[in-house]
């Protein structure tokens, strides 16, 4: 009886129900459960499995560089990011608003992280999300037009409820930039939400693009309804290493005061 119960759960793909079942059926029992409160139950074991197996497919696909939950991120190491902002936007309204979100600041200073922690807590309540670096964008749009599939790609770009662009400014970009990205905003414009980070004022996205008009029309459509962090402060990357190095060396002082002085303390051997 059990094994087929069991075998009937597989081909109807219920495979959380069936991981739990057995558990469930001793809960049942021990506790005398009700047919109505067992039934919830492996049901809600069931939602459980396939919630958790949608977040792992839209997690692959959103093709973040790292996922790391909001919670990990040291606040305390720069003051200037205001934490009761950052959880606002892991909310999720500006999402469900349609509005925008741009986090300027130094290199190292975490808008890479916030930006992919907010993304993946975006995807836990259900959004679609992309993530992908400037250069990906661009690299994906002239390798696609080559192939006359741009089309297509642009489609990619305009279905998840949240697409982030990072690391704008960290060199200039190649010739038609600021066509590709200019398309992306203007139609993502009021209808689904963009995220971007960048370490350069926005007086030089014109220069960075190599086209000044498409870069006003860039940020003329994005900053509208757009919510701007400034992000002040030293670089968290440049922190870790310089301590990384300061336990290196501390290390080495150690085995060289360690070696000389068992040299020091080694017995001479007395003369035949």
């Amino acid at each position: 009886m059990h094994d087929r119960l069991q075998s009937t759960l597989r081909q109807l793909r219920l495979s959380g129900l069936a991981q739990t079942l057995d558990v469930r059926l001793q809960e049942a029992v021990g506790h005398q459960l009700s047919h109505a409160e067992f039934l919830e139950l492996i049901l809600q074991d069931e939602q459980l499995v396939r919630s958790e197996r949608q977040i792992e497919r839209r997690v692959k696909a959103a093709q973040f560089r790292e996922v790391k939950p909001l919670d990990e991120f040291d606040f305390a190491f720069n003051p200037s990011i205001q934490k009761k902002q950052i959880f606002e936007l892991a909310t999720c309204r500006f999402i469900r608003e349609a509005r925008d979100v741009l986090l300027l600041g130094p290199p190292g200073t975490g808008k890479s992280f916030l930006a992919q922690a907010i993304g993946y807590q975006a995807i836990k309540q259900g959004y679609v999300v992309l993530y992908r670096s400037i250069f990906d964008v661009v690299r994906d749009f002239l390798h696609d037009e080559a192939l006359g599939e741009d089309d297509k790609l642009l489609a990619r770009y305009l279905k998840p409820e949240l697409v982030i662009i990072d690391d704008m400014g960290m060199k200039q970009l190649p010739r038609r930039s600021g066509e590709v990205l200019f398309e992306i905003i203007m139609r993502r414009y009021e209808t689904r939400s963009t995220m971007m980070t960048s370490n350069r004022p926005l007086e030089d996205w014109g220069k960075l693009v190599g086209d000044v008009p498409s870069a006003t029309a860039i940020l003329d459509r994005f900053l509208h309804h757009a919510e701007v962090i400034q992000i002040t402060g030293k670089s968290y990357r440049l922190r870790q290493q310089a301590g990384a190095g300061s336990e290196a060396l501390a290390e080495n002082e150690a085995a060289s005061s360690k070696k000389k002085t068992t040299k020091t303390a080694a017995p001479t051997t007395a003369p035949a």
